[in-house]
């Protein structure tokens, strides 16, 4: 059986965990992470596939690279945490250890923001799942647009469907331009993102709607940066009403620029009494 790319990098981190001498065998690899040696020993025959939910535990105990894991991309573990580094994200899984998708209501971005690592508090939010093979690969969380500063690009409704990026990889990979969400220690933003972390150590965060300002968040205000890769609208418009709510605009700014053209007509017939009777 040839097991999949991601069980097969897998076994290239628990290799190299080996290698570095952090476990003495495999058994003891499993037994730290509550898992039947046999499973694990499958795994590494390549006969079963890694499940998420040990991926998930070995990123936590042996700090394994989870986005070389799933993209292929980096080290095969993470260097050694420091003090006041995020810690290990926290995910919700279904019977299957399939990893589902947490939805952030706009009514709960306070208590995300104040409860970013409490389990109990993620668990409680509504999860779902996605068919496409994207959203399998990988932490994705979704987030409901509040205001109307992305606005012509995200209506308020809208729910933006994002992947979650690794504190180790925000100076290189965050794209320039595109939108992500932004959770700081005081609010969850929803933005287009400048990368200034290399030369200023912050984030330039600019809307779509020209009335609002650009916000400079420091390095040291994020928590989480989430990259947005779709929207969910609850209501699109047929082209239709939107051509005819664009000609009934249009009339309404004649027919005011034709009151007022009226009014100033009348005015300087006025003005024109007023200079004849002086």
């Amino acid at each position: 059986m040839n097991n999949s790319i991601i069980s097969q990098r897998f076994i290239k981190c628990h290799d190299q965990l080996r290698e570095n001498k952090v476990i003495k065998s495999s058994r003891q690899f499993a037994i730290e992470l509550d898992y039947l040696p046999q499973s694990l020993s499958e795994i590494i025959k390549e006969r079963r596939d890694v499940t998420i939910e040990l991926i998930r535990k070995a990123v936590e105990v042996y700090r394994m690279n989870p986005i070389y894991i799933f993209t292929g991309e980096g080290d095969y573990i993470l260097p050694a945490q420091k003090d006041g580094e995020p810690r290990v994200l926290t995910v919700v899984t279904d019977e299957n250890s399939e990893e589902r998708i947490v939805h952030v209501p706009a009514l709960a971005y306070a208590g995300y923001v104040l409860e970013t690592n409490n389990n109990n508090f993620i668990q409680s939010l509504p999860t779902f799942t996605l068919p496409d093979y994207k959203y399998k690969v990988g932490t994705h969380r979704s987030f409901d647009v509040s205001g109307d500063s992305m606005e012509p690009t995200l209506f308020e409704g809208d729910k933006v469907v994002c992947s979650y990026i690794d504190p180790l990889l925000w100076e290189t990979a965050i794209k320039e331009s595109f939108v992500y969400v932004i959770v700081t220690k005081d609010d969850i933003i929803i933005r287009r993102v400048y990368n200034e972390l290399k030369t200023n150590k912050l984030l330039q965060l600019k809307t779509d709607n020209s009335f609002y300002e650009i916000i400079n968040t420091p390095l040291s205000n994020i928590k989480e940066i989430w990259y947005v890769r779709a929207k969910i609208s609850p209501f699109l418009p047929s082209p239709v009403r939107v051509q005819k709510d664009f000609m009934e605009e249009i009339n309404a700014l004649k027919e005011t620029l034709r009151e007022q053209s009226s009014s100033i007509g009348n005015i300087n017939e006025t003005i024109d009494k007023i200079v004849k009777q002086v």
